[in-house]
């Protein structure tokens, strides 16, 4: 609860790579390419009006390229969330500050959503169970599967891995998300250097259905 610190949100660390992550994983289907939302078109705002006009829920698909918090990371939000543009001022309706409460309340019917974050897969509080915070709120809302990180992420092997993993589906269709993600980290490890490291790739995790 409460409102997010938006002087906070707006020091977060720029992610320039994951709009070349979003637009990449766009273009890769056909006939039409999916939608992309960037700068201060991936709102909260624009989040919740696609929600309450039912727009949200003809996704089959939803990819998150941001920064995610645990809970108590953002001054003013008990609550783990996802941080997304912020308005010129907050508002109890926008915040910049995507909370799990809120997360639950959108109306999804989304074969999967990919959260390409750090601590998606967190608790929502210290010491509460994994997957009790982001995971547990887009399942509320309606997804089927989640594809989430258990730590922070280096922000280059999340765009080489989310991408691949696209990329491996759209290849082989009946192949399912589980097996695409582990083809998509195989091949990062198969490269070698410093993103072979476990520390790398390990914190990303299917979770719920991971057929097709």
């Amino acid at each position: 609860g409460g409102a997010a610190d938006i002087a906070q949100l707006r020091r977060q660390m720029p992610l320039p790579e994951t709009a070349l992550e979003l637009c990449a994983v766009a273009g890769t289907f056909a006939p039409v390419k999916g939608d992309v939302l960037l700068a201060n078109d991936a709102s909260e705002t624009k989040m919740k009006t696609f929600s309450q006009s039912g727009d949200l829920a003809k996704y089959r698909i939803l990819h998150f390229a941001t920064h995610g918090a645990l809970a108590g990371q953002v001054r003013g939000s008990i609550e783990p969330g996802l941080i997304l543009s912020p308005p010129a001022a907050a508002t109890q309706a926008d915040d910049g500050y995507l909370s799990s409460s809120e997360i639950s309340g959108l109306r999804l019917d989304a074969d999967w959503v990919i959260l390409s974050a750090c601590n998606t897969a967190g608790g929502q509080a210290a010491n509460s169970e994994a997957f009790s915070g982001l995971a547990r709120a887009f399942f509320y809302a309606g997804t089927r599967a989640l594809l989430v990180s258990h730590w922070a992420v280096n922000s280059d092997a999340a765009v080489v891995i989310t991408t691949g993993t696209i990329d491996a589906l759209n290849a082989h269709p009946d192949i399912g998300r589980a097996e695409a993600l582990r083809r998509s980290i195989s091949a990062l490890i198969a490269k070698g250097g410093a993103n072979a490291l476990p520390g790398i790739w390990a914190p990303f995790v299917l979770v719920g259905n991971g057929a097709i």
